[in-house]
């Protein structure tokens, strides 16, 4: 019993972590993969670590939710941002094609090539805001650009961020739109693991519980933690590390 907790808890770490930072986290559950095959993981699982993280995303924006009065132009953009990859996202799991692209060595070069794109974006210094600067054009870009975020290393949050950089807007603002837009994203994907367990007998134990609780302290202490480091700092610690993930994942497959 006490394995299967420590099991979840790391589980919830790696969702938590690496969903909301531009680190890819199908990388990351490769490598502890092919370090360790967790016991404890299962579909069920998977779901509640992902309720988690958008329990905790909402919670986080649950400011910015609620004032739909102020906020209605920003949520509406949110959701159109969000259609492109839901869409696509949908045929490619409908079709089964969304298995054929995870792969050990594609997450080792998209993690690698998306990790410098993520450089070239952040090099300059832009100054552009949510507020004034987010409009329809934009926002669909950014949700264009999410698309790629299907195919395993490219990560979501690091190309969304990565995508608002290039249309200019600041760091800061840049990961407030990747976060915001990770909500529907997080719910489609929760939606359709949801499909597939319903004709399944469902075993809420504990440790459901415990992979929910888990993901939101970790996830809602990454959105946090992440707001305060990007608004003092640029994104090169997150590249370097994408680079040193892709080089350990070469070896692994080289």
């Amino acid at each position: 019993m006490f394995q299967n907790i420590i099991e979840v808890i790391i589980l919830s770490a790696i969702q938590g972590i690496s969903e909301f930072l531009p680190i890819s986290s199908s990388a990351h559950l490769i490598l502890v993969s092919s370090l360790y095959e967790f016991k404890s993981n299962s579909l069920l699982i998977d779901i509640s670590l992902h309720l988690g993280s958008l329990l905790a995303i909402i919670y986080f924006f649950r400011n910015e939710l609620v004032d739909t009065k102020n906020n209605k132009r920003l949520l509406g953009l949110i959701i159109l941002g969000s259609i492109p990859l839901i869409i696509v996202g949908y045929i490619l799991y409908s079709t089964n094609f969304i298995y054929a692209l995870r792969d050990v060595k594609v997450i080792a070069w998209t993690t690698l090539i998306f990790g410098i794109v993520l450089y070239i974006a952040d090099k300059n210094r832009f100054d552009k805001k949510i507020s004034t600067n987010l409009n329809f054009q934009s926002i669909l870009f950014i949700g264009l650009f999410q698309i790629l975020s299907l195919v395993p290393g490219v990560s979501r949050a690091g190309i969304t961020i990565t995508a608002a950089r290039i249309l200019k807007f600041n760091r800061l603002d840049s990961s407030k739109i990747s976060f915001l837009l990770s909500i529907p994203a997080l719910s489609g994907a929760s939606f359709l693991s949801f499909k597939d367990i319903l004709d399944q007998p469902l075993d809420l134990n504990y440790l459901v519980l415990i992979a929910i609780f888990s993901s939101f302290i970790f996830s809602f202490l990454t959105v946090k933690f992440f707001l305060i480091y990007i608004n003092k700092f640029s994104m090169n610690a997150f590249v370097i590390y994408r680079v040193l993930i892709a080089l350990i994942l070469f070896s692994l497959i080289y």
